[in-house]
């Protein structure tokens, strides 16, 4: 009984690593994202790049995100209800990225940004509300920063990943009796997690460069008494003499680690080719210590068998004119999850990113950006089983996308 109402909540813990962080990369479709270094969020995509950039400089980006995560239902599924709706929807995002030159070798810089989470809204009657009904999970990130030129060709950075979790879900529960209708299950908490951030560039030239970048894992350790609305006599009084409406639901997860290789190379000066290359540990993301107080086992680790997934870009950019630069990119994301192992609570597989940019030089010391990127994820099937309360659920999110729009400035002090 407890495994079926109070681990839905730990099936919300996916999350997503996000390249877009309102900043000219989204034009790249994140290409060249360890090695391009041409302006402040190389912050966060390689500290080392900071480096290249003179003077203080500061960035400011807004971003919005709209995501088409619609369920289609299929036979097989055992709850009644909607195909609930439009999961996604509209969100906005900003971002802040500075850099300060102490000397030609030594620069200083800080971001404020949030590049992992996600947050799903399901109409309240969808047939999978007793899997996930609204979820937010989100980490908002300062990241102070600091690189140093070793030599003409090579440059390190360190970035210190300060992150503010924050996880929100409510679930539905089934009363069993249709006259009741659905009680509901709902836990949030927010919490603090460190990690790092290491880069190295390598110039070759002035026009080719070379940068890898790791993330270290980041822990985020929540915990919060679930609050129950609406549940019925029955369910109430297995929940009482359990102790329930007094467990202490403790999760721990892992922002995974991550390693991203980067290549910069201009063709002539007009044309420059970009490209990435990486790895994320959503493995180890996967495996979840969780923890119910007042039980008799109150301690396990729950395997939501994720795996790694790995990452390809290419990218260009062309010198239109002398204040306009416009860019392109495609990326492609392997799954974390086979269609065996998906939740109605993270509905992920593949994606393949496509991208345009353009960056326009306003003054000497000012530039603009703007991007568009299209996010293409297929159609992932989900086809779930947890017994009578929560039912089963089958089905597929036809043609899932999301569409970021990004507009930015720079400016050089």
């Amino acid at each position: 009984m407890l495994s079926v109402v109070l681990l839905p909540a730990a099936l919300m813990a996916g999350g997503l690593t996000l390249y877009e962080v309102a900043t000219p990369d989204v034009g790249y479709a994140s290409a060249g994202y360890a090695a391009r270094a041409n302006d402040p969020g190389t912050v966060l995509t390689n500290p080392a790049g900071m480096t290249r950039l003179k003077g203080s400089q500061l960035q400011v980006g807004a971003q919005l995100l709209y995501g088409d995560v619609s369920f289609q239902n299929s036979p097989g599924t055992t709850n009644y209800g909607t195909d609930g709706g439009n999961a996604l929807g509209l969100l906005p995002a900003l971002s802040t990225f500075g850099t300060y030159a102490v000397n030609p070798d030594l620069t200083i810089g800080i971001g404020l940004f949030s590049n992992f989470g996600l947050g799903l809204w399901y109409d309240s009657s969808w047939v999978g509300r007793y899997y996930a009904k609204n979820a937010i999970l989100m980490g908002m990130s300062v990241m102070p920063a600091i690189a140093y030129r070793i030599t003409d060709h090579v440059s390190v950075g360190v970035g210190l990943n300060l992150m503010y979790g924050y996880l929100r879900e409510t679930v539905a529960i089934n009363n069993i009796d249709p006259r009741l209708g659905d009680g509901q299950l709902k836990i949030k908490d927010s919490t603090f997690g460190m990690g790092g951030n290491i880069g190295i560039l390598y110039e070759v030239s002035p026009g080719t460069r070379f940068g890898v970048t790791y993330c270290t894992p980041i822990k985020l350790s929540f915990s919060d008494t679930p609050e129950f609305y609406g549940t019925g006599a029955g369910i109430s009084a297995i929940l009482l003499s359990r102790g329930a409406y007094f467990t202490t639901l403790d999760l721990d997860m892992t922002v995974p680690q991550a390693v991203m290789a980067s290549f910069y190379h201009e063709l002539n000066d007009t044309w420059a080719l970009l490209g990435n290359f990486g790895w994320q540990n959503w493995s180890e993301f996967g495996k979840l210590d969780v923890s119910l107080s007042s039980t008799a086992n109150p301690g396990l680790t729950t395997d939501l068998k994720y795996k790694d997934t790995w990452h390809g870009a290419l990218g260009a950019q062309y010198r239109l004119s002398a204040p306009w630069l416009l860019t392109g990119g495609v990326a492609y994301d392997s799954s974390m999850l086979d269609d065996s192992n998906r939740s109605p609570a993270l509905p992920l597989g593949w994606a393949w990113r496509f991208a345009l940019g353009a960056q326009y030089e306003l003054r000497n010391d000012i530039r603009l950006g703007f991007a568009y990127e299209y996010v293409y994820g297929g159609s992932p099937g989900i086809n779930v089983s947890r017994g009578p309360l929560a039912g089963t659920v089958v089905g597929e999110y036809p043609d899932m996308s999301i569409q970021y729009v990004t507009a930015n400035i720079a400016w050089k002090f």
